[in-house]
């Protein structure tokens, strides 16, 4: 029962997390111009990378766990949504961000960041709803 609880507390913070930077934070870049936006955003992901990272390693380490000792479906759907939002985020999501630090106009990067963040903010929601109709089980 405490893995149960432990998985509700790190999935509720990393949706929770990524509905603020998709309604929030990333639409908040398309208001900084290009100067602002490039001092900013050096603080920013270094800053949310302390917070995000050890919840992502976290989970991907509790879903790998229960996938191999306590197999099931929702263990194993839970554990492809967790392994796509790492390929989007290491694949897509961090290369433009690199593009925001290194290129000189960013409006069509930040835009792109916005978009594609939808299926980061998904997958996150629909494992946490796993995790919520499971809890327990």
């Amino acid at each position: 029962m405490a893995i149960d609880l432990l998985k509700i507390i790190v999935d509720t913070a990393l949706c929770t997390l990524i509905w603020l930077v998709q309604i929030v934070i990333y639409p908040g870049f398309l208001y900084y111009n290009e100067s602002d936006l490039k001092k900013w955003h050096q603080a920013y992901t270094g800053r949310i990378t302390i917070i995000v990272m050890p919840l992502m390693l976290s989970q991907l380490s509790l879903y790998l766990f229960l996938s191999y000792s306590q197999p099931s479906f929702s263990s194993f759907v839970g554990l492809g949504l967790i392994v796509m939002v790492w390929a989007v985020t290491f694949f897509i999501s961090v290369p433009l961000h690199a593009k925001i630090d290194t290129l000189a106009e960013t409006i069509i990067i930040r835009k792109q960041l916005v978009r594609t963040n939808w299926m980061r903010t998904v997958a996150w929601t629909l494992v946490l709803i796993l995790t919520i109709l499971h809890y327990g089980k």
